[in-house]
């Protein structure tokens, strides 16, 4: 076999079934999900099948990756989706052709910024991967230029969310896709082509801790026979979920979910079976539309408040309101003020002077 007839191509919709039944009989971890920002491919020399690879969005969180990019916490979160995890990796059993890893893995690196752009309209700078030491070396991601930058923490994505223990630490690789792909990311400002989606936080642990404090005093609209989860709990976890982009009950419950247990501790979840839980998606929405605005947005605008002192910029924006006239004949305008860092609102303000906002811009 000649390595330079080889080619990679993304599997047809007709194929897919053929895929996921080779990586359930062959790949240990069996067939990858297709959910979210997914790309398979499949590596053929004649029309025959050699190899098959899964691109996915990247890890949300991954110190060894972290370190090694050296970005800021406050940053790193709008920036994940400029990454994209090798999350599976198969070479047939019936091709142990020397060079043959490394070669596919060469070939998809040079095309799966283009095909990533492609699909779902932003670029890619970095791929990663996770490599179980107890069954591989990471010699193919050697060979083709990968850089080991550390380990896993061990832990491991369940239905409940993470494992509770370490179950064995993965060597954590990663490729460069374009010049100088470290300082770009971690740069503080991000140039607004590659901006996608809503701007999104990543939260501490300090974050986690305080929010429930600040919706300690909203009044509970439960019946007392119904309060399963504490409401500072569920409030907590919904406005947490949505600074980090979750829009609408059922992602933010999905965020929930995917916290650890040390994580659902610093919100005050409850505690049952030695477990912490978090609500369903029907109890976050049934508080949610019951609670009480005011309150809820007066323990908001405190925690906005507090969190100030992270920001080390405020953006001042104003905008004129269309036909609202008072009563003196006046256009309403709005000003407002969000945080560069946190991304969160401190102030909005409602004006009829429109100087006011030209002079505060």
């Amino acid at each position: 076999m000649n390595l330079h007839d080889i080619t990679l191509r993304q599997v047809a919709p007709d194929e897919e079934p053929r895929f996921k039944a080779l990586l359930d009989a062959h790949h240990y971890l069996g067939a990858a999900a297709k959910i979210g920002h997914t790309l398979w491919y499949v590596a053929t020399w004649r029309d025959q099948w050699l190899a098959l690879l899964v691109m996915s969005a990247a890890a949300w969180k991954c110190a060894a990756r972290d370190r090694w990019i050296g970005w800021d916490r406050r940053y790193q979160f709008d920036r994940l989706h400029l990454i994209a995890n090798n999350a599976r990796f198969l070479i047939l059993p019936q091709w142990p052709v020397p060079n043959l890893a490394s070669k596919v893995l060469g070939l998809c690196e040079r095309r799966v910024g283009a095909d990533w752009q492609a699909r779902f309209g932003y670029p890619l700078w970095l791929l990663e991967t996770f490599v179980d030491p107890r069954r591989f070396t990471g010699t193919c991601y050697r060979a083709a230029n990968w850089l080991e930058v550390g380990k896993t923490r061990g832990y491991r994505r369940t239905r409940a969310g993470y494992s509770d223990r370490p179950e064995g630490a993965k060597r954590v690789f990663v490729r460069p896709l374009i010049a100088r792909a470290q300082a770009r990311l971690a740069h503080p400002r991000l140039d607004p082509l590659y901006h996608y989606g809503a701007p999104t936080l990543m939260l501490s642990a300090a974050h986690m801790r305080s929010l429930p404090a600040f919706f300690a005093d909203v009044p509970d609209p439960r019946r007392g026979q119904g309060r399963r989860h504490p409401l500072p709990a569920v409030l907590s976890l919904s406005a947490a979920a949505v600074l980090c982009g979750a829009r609408g009950y059922k992602a933010i419950a999905d965020w929930a979910k995917d916290l650890s247990q040390a994580a659902r501790a610093r919100f005050g979840c409850r505690y049952r079976n030695g477990r912490y839980e978090v609500p369903s998606c029907t109890r976050i929405r049934d508080v949610l539309i019951r609670v009480e605005p005011n309150a809820l947005d007066s323990a908001l605008q405190g925690w906005n408040a507090q969190m100030a002192a992270d920001d080390e910029g405020l953006a001042i924006d104003g905008k004129t309101m269309r036909n609202a006239i008072d009563a003196e004949g006046h256009q309403a305008h709005i000003l407002g003020v969000v945080g560069h860092q946190s991304k969160v609102c401190h102030t909005q303000k409602k004006s009829p002077l429109c100087r006011s906002v030209a002079a505060m811009s």
